[in-house]
């Protein structure tokens, strides 16, 4: 959309390791399309910026309604809204194959939104600085109360996390600002974290009181690393409304 890559180069870069990704109910077109397509023809309707959402239940992070476009990403949970024209598209995931060998198709749905404000979406430096807080926050309980557990299978979940965080090095397209890249790679590796946390049980929390305890602090620390991945991934559709180069 800023015209730095090729619609070509975008849509296998969206693709990535799926099978197809097409793009159904765009505005001119009577069935689905190809993304190099449908990316051109959003451009033609106006589009000069795409934003990602992230709901969860009792979060409509990144949306701005109506409440049938807010209900359709909520299920899938996330969604992309166009700046500069009034549509959003959410995915829908069909994955067929035996493990290790998994075939998956992305039909995403194109559909009317309500151009507005995204909710509850921070500046970059609010998310910088509501991480790094969330983190301190939780560490001390989340310590105390052995988030990670111990042993082969807590050592093991650890390597498959530093080698994910590895691979997603790359996180973000040319022409973000690198504040963006910063954030998106923290927020990430939160993500991560509180997965693996949620993965290994209880941890060391044996009695009821000690699991809320854990449970309490983990839910503001993912709410506010969803905040904060929101925030780079739109940092550049906000900059450039802001007039930044």
């Amino acid at each position: 959309m800023a015209g730095m890559v090729s619609p070509d180069d975008a849509a296998v870069a969206i693709v990535g390791d799926d099978a197809v990704h097409r793009v159904e109910g765009l505005p001119g077109e009577a069935g689905p399309v190809g993304l190099t397509l449908a990316l051109g023809r959003l451009r033609a309707l106006g589009a000069r910026g795409l934003r990602v959402a992230l709901p969860a239940p009792g979060h409509p992070l990144g949306l701005s309604g109506p409440p049938e476009f807010n209900a359709r990403a909520l299920e899938a949970e996330e969604a992309v809204i166009c700046h500069g024209a009034a549509l959003g598209l959410v995915p829908e995931v069909h994955e067929a194959g035996p493990e290790g060998d998994v075939h998956v198709e992305v039909v995403w749905h194109c559909l009317a939104v309500r151009e507005a404000p995204p909710a509850d979406v921070p500046s970059l430096g609010e998310a910088e600085r509501e991480l790094a807080e969330a983190l301190r926050d939780a560490t001390e309980v989340l310590t105390r109360l052995d988030v990670a557990g111990s042993g082969p299978v807590a050592e093991a979940a650890l390597a498959a996390y530093r080698a994910r965080a590895e691979r997603g090095r790359e996180v973000l397209a040319p022409g973000y600002p690198s504040r963006a890249v910063r954030v998106l790679e923290m927020a990430q590796r939160v993500g991560m974290l509180i997965s693996l946390a949620y993965e290994n049980g209880h941890g060391g929390a044996v009695s009821a009181a000690e699991m809320a305890a854990r449970g309490e602090a983990l839910r503001p620390v993912e709410r506010t690393a969803r905040r904060a991945q929101v925030a780079a991934y739109n940092s550049v559709v906000e900059e450039r409304e802001r007039g930044v180069r």
